[in-house]
């Protein structure tokens, strides 16, 4: 069986000073408690919280930290994310770490939530890695999952697990719960969702099965979340089916049509113009919803 302990930790993360040191001790606290995990993941912007003021590059401090906690226990550890400086501006990084302390990796967020992440670039690159003798591991994270191209690239690139830090605390989470088990489903892999509290998000992380099922889903305190995901789970679900069932990745390699909507030049999508400049709504400018209006029946 190729399975594997993985951890994901949703912590109380702090906007205005390092969570570094904490993060360090809720880890030692968890591999006390749970020796047998063998990879960690951390909420998006663990490290210091949504503060561009502290981003640093890459490698750097707390990168190398992170690289120190990898060592001590030796695990697999994703960093959540934190915002890294570059000669171009500023991204949205996550890094991900072997047990020997290496950046084996580094995925920068393809879509920051805009216009509300204002001053952050966008990533153009996937990430999957191998773990050897367990398999193949792709990074997204948070507002990434809403477009759904991004976790099917990663599939078809072999991911069989999504590792997913969020940073949600917004009243859509629910909306994100849902995604996070259609993108399970529909790529027929594990997605690990793990969301911060605090300046981190309202927490709620999820953990989901190649079937679409919830593992598990966090309230609204602290939680270490350990599980064991049996690989061949995955593998099996993408050759007979889900659930013996519906085969999407076989569908989508075996396709006739040809995704126009993709070539930027296609004139079907003219109606994509017509939506407006992608910027923060202000006071006047609700339409008409008729799902906030009430029935007059």
């Amino acid at each position: 069986m190729r399975s594997i302990g993985v951890a994901g930790l949703q912590l109380h993360i702090s906007g205005t000073e390092s969570n570094l040191a904490y993060l360090e001790r809720r880890l030692s606290q968890l591999m006390g408690l749970f020796p047998w995990v063998e990879m960690v993941m951390f909420s998006e912007l663990a490290a210091y919280g949504p503060s561009r003021a502290r981003a640093e590059a890459l490698p750097g401090p707390a990168e190398d930290r992170f690289g120190e906690m990898a060592r001590k226990h030796g695990l697999w550890l994703v960093t959540g994310s934190l915002y890294e400086k570059r000669k171009d501006g500023i991204y949205n990084t996550a890094s991900v770490l072997n047990p020997e302390g290496e950046v084996v990796g580094r995925h920068r967020k393809l879509f920051p939530f805009t216009p509300y992440e204002a001053g952050v670039e966008a990533g153009d690159e996937f990430l999957v890695f191998d773990v050897p003798d367990v398999g193949r591991f792709g990074v997204s994270i948070c507002y990434d999952s809403w477009i759904p191209e991004t976790s099917r690239t990663l599939a078809a690139m072999g991911a069989e697990v999504i590792l997913h830090p969020s940073l949600t605390g917004t009243p859509d989470r629910d909306v994100e719960l849902a995604i996070a088990r259609s993108t399970a489903a529909t790529n027929q892999c594990y997605f690990l969702d793990i969301n911060g509290l605090g300046a981190g998000g309202v927490g709620r992380s999820i953990l989901v099965g190649p079937h679409g099922e919830v593992i598990h889903q966090a309230g609204e305190s602290e939680e270490l979340m350990p599980v064991e995901l049996d690989l061949d789970r995955v593998q099996r679900s993408r050759e007979r089916g889900l659930r013996s069932l519906g085969q999407p990745l076989k569908s989508f390699r075996d396709r006739e049509v040809r995704f126009k909507v993709y070539n930027r030049r296609w004139k079907g999508s003219a109606y994509l113009d017509t939506l407006g400049p992608l910027e923060k709504p202000g006071r006047g400018m609700r339409g008409e919803d008729s799902h906030d209006t009430p029935s007059s029946e």
